[in-house]
C-alpha cells in the first residue's frame, strides 16, 4: 500500500519529514508504524494513553468537547411563530416554527385542504420533510443524538397511506436497523 516518497508535513505528527502514502494520507515512518500497530491492536491505545499520563478525567473532558454543549429535552409548551404562505398552485399553507430560547426546534406545515386526495401525496412528503428537519433542529440546538431508529420513527409517523414515499423509505432503511430493537411495530399501519 506504500507508494511514492514525498517531502511534506506528516498528517500524523505534523512534522516535515520524508513521507509515504498510507491510504489517503501522507505520513512519516514513525506515524506509519504507530498507525499499523493501532490497526492490528486497537486495545493498545488505552494502555498507551495510560502510560503517557493522560488520566480518565482528561479523556472524559476530551469526549465532552466532541459532543454538543446542550442536551435538553423539549418542554411541554413552546413559543411558536406561524407563517402563511402560498405554493405555485396557489394552495395556502401554514408553517409553524416552535422556538426555544429564540432558536427553531420544530417545524410543522399544514393546509386547509387536508382532505383533498390530490394533495395527500404532497402532504405526506411535507410531513416527512418537516419531521426530519425538526429532528435535525433538535440535534443542532438541543444536542439531541441522531440515530437511525429516530429517523425511522419520524418516517413511519409521516406516512399517510401504505406504499407512499415515507412508507417505502421506512421499509428500505429498516434493513439497516438493529434487528433486535425495532424502531416501531412493522405490522402496524401508519398513524
Amino acid at each position: 500500500m506504500t507508494q511514492k516518497t514525498q517531502f511534506e508535513t506528516c498528517a500524523g505528527c505534523g512534522l516535515k519529514k520524508k513521507l509515504t502514502r498510507l491510504e489517503d494520507h501522507a505520513v512519516c515512518s514513525d506515524c506509519h508504524t504507530t498507525i499499523k500497530n493501532l490497526q492490528s491492536n486497537p486495545d493498545s491505545l488505552a494502555r498507551i494513553l495510560e502510560i503517557t499520563g493522560i488520566n480518565k478525567a482528561e479523556k472524559e473532558d476530551a469526549t465532552t468537547r466532541l459532543t454538543p454543549e446542550k442536551n435538553q429535552e423539549l418542554p411541554d409548551v413552546l413559543d411558536a411563530v406561524r407563517y402563511r404562505t402560498t405554493d405555485r398552485d396557489r394552495n395556502t399553507w401554514y408553517v409553524s416554527v416552535s422556538e426555544l430560547e429564540g432558536n427553531p426546534v420544530e417545524i410543522f406545515a399544514s393546509t386547509a385542504f387536508d382532505r383533498d386526495h390530490h394533495l395527500q401525496s404532497r402532504i405526506s412528503n411535507l410531513t416527512t420533510i418537516t419531521r426530519l428537519i425538526s429532528l435535525i433542529l433538535r440535534h443542532v440546538f438541543l444536542g439531541e443524538v441522531l440515530t437511525l431508529e429516530k429517523t425511522l420513527t419520524q418516517l413511519h409517523r409521516s406516512s399517510r397511506q401504505k406504499n407512499d414515499l415515507p412508507d417505502m423509505l421506512t421499509h428500505v432503511l429498516s434493513n439497516y436497523a438493529d434487528k433486535h430493537q425495532p424502531a416501531f411495530d412493522r405490522e402496524t399501519d401508519a398513524p
